[in-house]
């Protein structure tokens, strides 16, 4: 029975030994084709085709409005802030969900006099109530037609000295 056992067992070890000693491995670029970037002739010729659709001159209409302007203009006061990934000290001023909110869940606070979207997961914001100051470090914020305010995904908030949301740094990346 044990011959038997092993007179099966040996083939398959041989086998499996095989298959991996003839895998290749693959420590060079990926044959996978990436888009390559476009040129600046290109990039301009893509935007030129953007700003004709429908899109594009709903969103350079409001871009010349004052609502539009009142957005680019907060974007501007706190544009140094957001390159340096410095603190802004913000007041909360609304939980509630404003219409066309980005998503489900955002917070209005007011920082230097202006209002803007706090734009995080409701999880990551728990505790917070309106006339809490908060500490708001990011890099990014966005704006769009539909949206009355400024768009900020705070990726560290602090309140009170202790941190409520840090974002995990990207994983194999820069």
């Amino acid at each position: 029975m044990k011959k038997v056992i092993y007179a099966l067992i040996l083939p398959l070890v041989v086998l499996s030994g095989l298959v991996f000693a003839n895998r290749e491995i693959k420590n060079g670029p990926s044959k996978k084709l990436s888009p390559k970037p476009l040129s600046v002739a290109e990039r301009k010729a893509e935007l030129k085709k953007w700003e004709a659709s429908p899109d594009g001159i709903k969103y350079k209409k409001w871009e010349a409005s004052t609502e539009g302007k009142k957005v680019h203009a907060s974007a501007d006061k706190i544009r140094k802030q957001l390159n340096t990934y410095t603190n802004m000290e913000a007041v909360i001023i609304s939980l509630s969900r404003p219409a066309a909110s980005p998503s489900d869940y955002c917070v209005v606070v007011r920082i230097n006099g202006d209002d803007y979207l706090l734009n995080n997961e409701p999880q990551q914001l728990q505790g917070l109530k309106v006339n809490d100051k908060i500490i708001i470090r990011s890099h990014s914020a966005g704006c769009a037609p539909k949206y009355p305010y400024l768009i900020i995904w705070g990726d560290y908030i602090e309140r009170d000295g202790k941190i409520v949301y840090k974002r995990a740094p990207q994983k194999g990346g820069c």
